[in-house]
């Protein structure tokens, strides 16, 4: 560690004189990039150390966003994660989390006023069972297990008849 600077000596020749005194250590010897330029930082140079200090530190730009912001990501990529999880309870489970974050900022809301709308529960858990869809099995085989009698002809199968709620809603528009 450097000594403290004596009161008889200003900053700047302090400074200097550190910085001469490390050359002659060879402290500045065999950095790493010397001799190299600098990397080219592009037009928005101002903001690329912010860039690179949350590469460093492991912290998605994202979490800069103000609130409204990063909602609204989270219900983008609700949309397309919602076939991946693995029931209906999980599916309302997410978006009641995520409705119940939205009325929270619509409580206190900080920053400029941004409309989010609460995210439709009954729109997801259809969109998640359209990413259930049953494919239909292999010709000559029986849902049940077993080849379809009469020479392997394929048995029709009817299709899943829509819930009531959704005859109801359907009947509405």
């Amino acid at each position: 560690m450097t000594e403290r600077k004596p009161p008889e000596i200003s900053f700047t020749s302090w400074v200097d004189q550190q910085i001469a005194e490390a050359t002659e250590r060879g402290a500045f010897d065999n950095l790493p990039g010397a001799g190299k330029p600098l990397p080219d930082r592009g037009e928005d140079a101002g903001q690329a150390w912010l860039r690179d200090y949350l590469r460093r530190e492991g912290v998605a730009g994202e979490e800069l966003l103000p609130e409204p912001l990063k909602l609204r990501k989270e219900i983008e990529r609700l949309a397309e994660t919602v076939p991946g999880l693995r029931s209906e309870q999980e599916v309302r489970d997410v978006v009641a989390g995520i409705n119940r974050r939205i009325v929270e900022w619509r409580r206190i809301p900080l920053g400029p006023p941004v409309f989010l709308p609460l995210v439709d529960t009954e729109a997801m858990v259809s969109r998640w069972r359209d990413g259930q869809a049953v494919t239909p099995p292999p010709s000559g085989v029986v849902p049940g297990g077993g080849a379809v009698p009469g020479g392997g002809q394929t048995a029709e199968i009817s299709p899943r008849h829509p819930r009531w709620w959704h005859r109801r809603r359907r009947a509405a528009r």
